[in-house]
């Protein structure tokens, strides 16, 4: 190949391959705080309460109990799911456990043109419902599905090899979002180590990723005809585990408590476009 065409070979790669641009890392939390210490205040807020099941039967009630949500002095974040002890069962979508939801809301929003990860080990058990995900930072409590959700890891306890990666937006959300599942070989799970999961974004398309392979991409041009792509503006994080609820299904018999997921860091970058 000669030099010119070798040139034009590489220019056109910069220009139309963003995932092979550099990164800058932007943001990140390695949760290497002392063992029993809450998450970083000036990073993390919480969701709190149960909300009549999250909209979709949950079972769990969201604290700031550093019994919930805490460093564990080995460099991860623990988010602790367990049941509320009562003597009374409670009604079907009255909080039955404790688990922690946090968020970067008001601290920071990502925007597209990087990446987004976390490593994470999920918890186990029928029931389980962990998730690593995204809203936009419109998102008023209201204005859901039109502010846009980014789901990078959503597993549920029923299918432990099994990765969710999904966008809701108005017109595909709900039980309708553009999505697809990664699945562990071999029958491996989720749950027995950590894994990573990310997304590359751009103000177009998002790709997902488990483990550095990429498994789907989805285009603004790939979302039903007449909606809206809303995923071209900031959205923050959040990390939580529920319990039970429409997606995760009933808590198995066999499913012990407590439950624990593990996240070794978050980290966004930005992408750097080279001249």
């Amino acid at each position: 190949m000669n030099r010119w065409l070798l040139f034009v070979c590489t220019f056109i790669g910069i220009v139309t391959s963003p995932a092979q641009q550099p990164l800058q890392l932007v943001w990140s939390d390695e949760f290497n705080g002392p063992a029993n210490a809450p998450p970083d205040p000036a990073k993390w807020t919480y969701d709190l309460g149960n909300n009549n099941g999250w909209g979709n039967r949950e079972l769990e009630n969201y604290t700031k109990d550093l019994a919930n949500a805490h460093t564990d002095g080995k460099g991860n974040l623990v988010i602790h799911a367990e049941p509320i002890k009562s003597e009374t069962p409670p009604p079907p979508v009255a909080p039955a456990y404790t688990s922690a939801r946090i968020k970067t809301q008001g601290l920071f929003a990502a925007d597209p043109g990087g990446r987004v990860e976390a490593r994470v080990k999920i918890p186990a058990g029928a029931g389980m419902w962990p998730a690593f995900w995204m809203l936009g930072n419109s998102f008023n409590n209201r204005n859901w599905p039109q502010c846009g959700e980014i789901d990078i890891m959503e597993s549920i306890g029923k299918e432990p090899s099994i990765n969710h990666g999904s966008l809701h937006g108005p017109g595909y959300s709900g039980g309708k979002p553009k999505t697809a599942i990664y699945t562990l070989l071999d029958g491996r799970k989720f749950a027995d180590d950590f894994h990573t999961f990310a997304i590359d974004w751009t103000p177009t398309s998002v790709t997902f990723y488990v483990d550095d392979i990429a498994y789907n991409t989805v285009h603004d041009t790939d979302i039903p005809a007449g909606t809206q792509w809303v995923f071209n503006q900031p959205f923050f994080l959040l990390l939580n585990v529920a319990v039970g609820g429409n997606f995760a299904g009933p808590v198995g018999e066999d499913t012990v408590f407590p439950q624990e997921m593990l996240v070794d860091y978050v980290r966004v970058y930005k992408r750097q476009v080279q001249q």
